[in-house]
């Protein structure tokens, strides 16, 4: 049975090779990549990425990230395209062919066509510069490795590895010459952290129905009551002008039990927070949670048109993935 440390060293070894084969691929840069860059950045169509059985997942993945870093892009698998999808490739379209050995027998019937249909122009990436696919080919990317991190060197594990690097290299050039900037970036992913750091608001998770409130003069009990009803762990105190007050909170509640003997007397008045914080519901919630954090507070007051709109919890933004 293999010892923990054996195992151990498998895996470190396998980092080590492909660390050490992607840093290689520095030598390989040349003018090819700079042509490459440039005919993309002028390019009026799109970018269609294909490829074949692991190089095909890794251009599906290229695919990705060009799309969310503001390069409009099209995944078309090498086989597909010859039995009807390169009706995908339009005239103003770069096309970028993705194979280890360039010479599969599904991209070598593939480039005839794209070469002849549109006269679109085709960028390889590839680890033979003297394959079928590069000889044809407009510019070449090298993603030549020595050697696969499989033992037998066959399984694509090293050299799938370097065309996910070009192409990641591809995308993030393209993006700092495009100026694509976290705003941009945040238009692509509304429903990452990022874009709901950008673009979600208070007024877009605040529970208007949980709208917790006590007039200024009702006794310790209404208020109880209240914050229990609305559950949210505060009450806000308006006046008979429904004006803001103050604020109590659970906390508040706390305190006031331990020191008093006569609580059925006590006013929401005489235990609320005065000149509590207020933000608009327009605020971001992102904004809303820096101001919770550095006053070290749980909740704010939100306001609409000068008038009170309900109370937000440091909860109902984290929950939002919002941190």
């Amino acid at each position: 049975m293999n010892s923990n440390q054996s195992i151990l060293n498998i895996i470190k070894e396998t980092i080590d090779l492909q660390s050490n084969s992607i840093s290689d691929l520095n030598k390989y840069i040349n003018i090819d990549f700079v042509n490459s860059i440039q005919l993309i950045l002028k390019s009026e169509g799109r970018v269609i990425v294909s490829g074949i059985g692991k190089s095909a997942i890794i251009a599906q993945k290229i695919v990705a990230t060009f799309n969310s870093t503001g390069t409009p892009s099209i995944f078309m698998h090498a086989a597909d395209a010859i039995h009807g999808d390169l009706g995908l490739i339009q005239k103003n379209d770069v096309v970028i062919c993705i194979s280890k050995s360039g010479n599969t027998p599904e991209i070598k019937a593939l480039i005839p066509f794209i070469k002849s249909s549109n006269s679109n122009k085709l960028i390889a990436i590839t680890g033979d510069i003297d394959s079928f696919l590069a000889l044809n080919a407009d510019f070449i990317l090298n993603s030549k490795v020595e050697k696969e991190a499989c033992p037998n060197n066959l399984a694509p594990t090293t050299s799938t590895t370097a065309q996910l690097v070009i192409g990641d290299a591809l995308a993030v050039t393209l993006l700092k010459l495009r100026g694509f900037g976290s705003k941009d970036f945040a238009k692509y992913h509304p429903g990452g952290s990022l874009g709901k750091k950008l673009y979600l608001k208070v007024e877009d998770i605040i529970n208007t129905q949980e709208k917790p409130e006590i007039n200024i003069n009702s006794n310790i009990s209404n208020v109880i009551v209240e914050m229990s009803e609305k559950m949210l762990g505060a009450v806000v105190v308006l006046d008979d002008k429904k004006d803001i007050k103050g604020i109590i909170t659970d906390g508040d509640l706390r305190r006031q039990l331990v020191k008093s003997l006569d609580i059925a007397k006590v006013k929401a008045k005489e235990i609320m927070t005065k000149e509590p914080f207020v933000i608009n519901s327009n605020t971001m919630a992102a904004e809303a949670l820096k101001i919770m954090k550095s006053k070290k507070i749980s909740h704010l007051i939100v306001e609409q048109n000068n008038k009170y709109y309900g109370v937000i919890h440091i909860q109902n933004i984290i929950k939002e993935g919002i941190i």
